[in-house]
């Protein structure tokens, strides 16, 4: 896994000041140093400019980025962030139709297949990426994201020169490009915040590639289409049948994302999803004599204050240790401390150079950091729950009553602590609900559908381009920081274009929460876990988070230069601070309530400080 960055004018001549442009690009592969920390490279035309870092996954020896290749005067060249892993078909279809390889990279596999067929080869690749392609003879700059947009893609425009970065730190390593708020910039961060909207990269005139898109550059014109989008299709299988498809697809796609020349590991909850990721990972590496690592995530003495709820039924470790005797892995429990995920809530704004899913985000951040002594990739169960219907307002007569998102359906959490004049000037529920509306109006609908059915497609469309999207970008973030690469096999976009179209009672068959994938991994999986009720990722009850996280607000807030100061209202904080924080509400999602609000505050300060933000 890597990070790509790049530029390009059609009326530059970079050639002419070559030593400046190469310090350019320099500083940017520099800014995402984290991303690739094995390797890096450039290349330089007159009109475009290609930087890449590169983390060692595939081809250790010959996969240096960019690659450059030229044939009959024509030159092309590509630098490529993700795997590609159905590259061992590509690559013997190429070679039958006389490709010749230098490398044994799926990058070069993308080169060369785009060099035969044109930009449509991007529909060939099933796999996670963002592309850079430069085509000499068309003098065209192509940029490419997965279809699903698990790797990251922005971009902006200035001086009428496209820049581009994996991250958005990396566009800001590009001379005059600010980091600048506007009002919308600033609703993205208190009415949609940690989500965002698609397209946007929430500071001012920062974009993203989105999805399945594909932007072509050239020197009259500048072209954005759609590759691929997801469709409504009427389910013919019968309900063994979608079982039967279910099964082969989440086992396909995990045996296709094992692709490595160096050891994989999973991440285990001993939840149903990550376990079935787990129990096929494992009978593969058996198969070659090997043990697979896992490793599995909690705090320190949380067990002395978790109490059962409706979001976090049970605690994770004896799950786990049945799972782990039942795959024979090589198992290590891994705690976070509540200074560590507070230390580390200002390391996961660096990574997602944006405020997060707080502590969420930051004990992930902190977890990966010590995976990465033991595996450099990763498995892990993500996604689950936004295609297969796990979360709780897939269930929710709320959800389907109400005109909002159904992770974050009030608005007055979100402004609690925040100062009136901010509330009035922002307008959070319109720009909230002009969001989520945009949406549901781009929700694929079936003309048969009835209204019960068309509201579960909306809310699961809603899943998949927005809750999933932030847990996608956490996962990503989070692991790239610390040099993990991190895949998401039941996010295959074969699992999601047919798991879309599967009739809601086939899904949750008799209720059953995750039915289907449950019916899908019989036999992979002992009973108890295969059965286990949903919980997600944990966090910490720890009183004394909270009152730790407390304490670090009310500090910043007696600086009068803190940037937040002007946001909240201090007589707000000191009622909240002073009130017990209700852990079964949350704000977002199933994990964010009271102590993570607070946490977010301090992300928001941290980032606005540390980005010299300045706010229009």
């Amino acid at each position: 896994m890597c990070g790509i960055a790049g530029f390009f004018n059609p009326y530059a001549d970079y050639k002419k000041e070559e030593p400046r442009w190469l310090d350019i690009l320099n500083g940017m592969n520099h800014a995402q140093k984290r991303r690739g920390p094995d390797d890096e490279g450039t290349y330089l035309t007159s009109i475009c400019a290609l930087a890449h870092v590169r983390l060692e996954i595939i081809d250790l020896i010959t996969g240096h980025q960019p690659i450059v290749r030229e044939r009959q005067g024509r030159e092309c060249a590509i630098v490529f962030n993700g795997e590609i892993y159905n590259m061992e078909e590509l690559k013997a279809e190429l070679l039958l139709e006389g490709a010749k390889f230098k490398t044994t990279s799926d990058t070069e596999v993308i080169l060369e297949g785009y060099m035969l067929h044109g930009k449509d080869y991007i529909k060939r690749l099933n796999g996670i990426f963002a592309i850079a392609l430069w085509d000499s003879a068309a003098e065209k700059l192509f940029l490419f994201r997965d279809r699903l947009g698990i790797k990251p893609l922005f971009y902006t425009i200035t001086g009428g020169t496209v820049v581009f970065s994996s991250e958005i730190k990396g566009l800001f390593a590009y001379p005059g490009v600010q980091p600048v708020l506007d009002r919308d910039g600033m609703c993205e961060v208190f009415a949609l915040g940690p989500a965002k909207s698609y397209g946007r990269g929430v500071f001012k005139d920062i974009f993203e590639v989105l999805p399945g898109q594909s932007i072509t550059l050239g020197r009259t014109s500048c072209t954005r289409e759609f590759y691929w989008k997801l469709k409504s299709r009427p389910h013919k299988d019968s309900f063994e049948k979608t079982v039967e498809k279910t099964a082969w697809l989440v086992e396909d796609a995990v045996k296709k994302q094992m692709l490595s020349d160096i050891p994989i590991c999973t991440f285990l909850s001993g939840g149903v999803d990550s376990s079935l990721v787990t129990s096929i990972c494992a009978k593969e590496l058996k198969k070659q004599g090997k043990v697979l690592n896992t490793f599995s995530f909690d705090f320190v003495d949380n067990n002395n204050y978790f109490k059962s709820n409706t979001f976090q039924p049970s605690q994770d470790r004896p799950f786990v240790e049945q799972m782990t005797a039942f795959a024979g892995t090589n198992h290590r429990f891994l705690e976070c401390s509540n200074q560590e995920q507070l230390d580390c809530l200002f390391k996961a704004v660096d990574a997602r150079d944006l405020p997060c899913m707080a502590d969420v985000e930051s004990s992930m951040l902190y977890f990966c950091s010590k995976v990465t002594d033991y595996n450099k990739v990763t498995l892990t169960g993500e996604c689950a729950d936004e295609i297969f219907g796990g979360y709780p307002w897939f269930h929710s007569k709320e959800a389907f009553r109400t005109d909002a998102f159904p992770w974050s359906i009030s608005m007055e959490p979100r402004q609690t602590l925040l100062d009136d004049n901010v509330i009035r000037e922002l307008h959070m529920e319109e720009y909230a609900h002009a969001a989520y509306e945009k949406t549901i109006q781009e929700t694929p609908v079936l003309a048969g559908d009835t209204p019960e059915e068309k509201r579960r497609r909306e809310i699961a469309y809603l899943n998949l381009r927005w809750f999933m999207v932030t847990l996608l970008d956490r996962m990503d973030r989070t692991s790239m920081y610390n040099g993990l690469e991190a895949r998401v096999p039941l996010a295959d976009y074969r699992i999601v274009e047919y798991i879309f179209n599967v009739p809601w009672q086939m899904k949750c068959p008799d209720g059953i929460v995750k039915g289907l994938l449950r019916y899908a991994g019989e036999g992979l999986l002992p009973k108890e876990i295969l059965w286990r009720k949903k919980s997600p990722y944990p966090k910490t009850y720890d009183p004394a988070y909270e009152k730790l996280v407390g304490n670090r607000l009310k500090e910043i807030l007696d600086d009068a230069n803190a940037p937040i100061r002007s946001l909240l209202d201090i007589k707000k904080v000191d009622a909240f601070l002073n009130s017990p924080c209700n852990y079964g509400k949350p704000w977002y999602g199933q994990l964010m309530a009271g102590p993570q609000m607070l946490a977010y505050m301090l992300q928001v300060n941290y980032w606005l400080e540390k980005y010299h933000v300045r706010i229009v």
